[in-house]
């Protein structure tokens, strides 16, 4: 194993060029911490229309 100053004292990082550790941890320019995860956006999403009128729902005819 290197020795990797970035190493969060285990002894078994291993630290990609991204700084990302395969235990999930992040070198964040000081130290290694486990970043939040962003946010996901859902792909669905929309910006919302006031204007917007819904649908109603299609009548069948008898």
């Amino acid at each position: 194993m290197s020795d990797d100053p970035r190493c969060c004292g285990t002894g078994t990082c291993i630290i990609n060029a991204e700084g990302l550790c395969w235990c999930g941890q992040r070198w964040d320019g000081e130290k290694m911490c486990f970043a939040p995860e962003p946010a996901v956006q859902p792909q669905s999403a929309r910006p919302l229309d006031a204007t917007a009128v819904p649908a109603s729902p299609t009548q069948s005819k008898a």
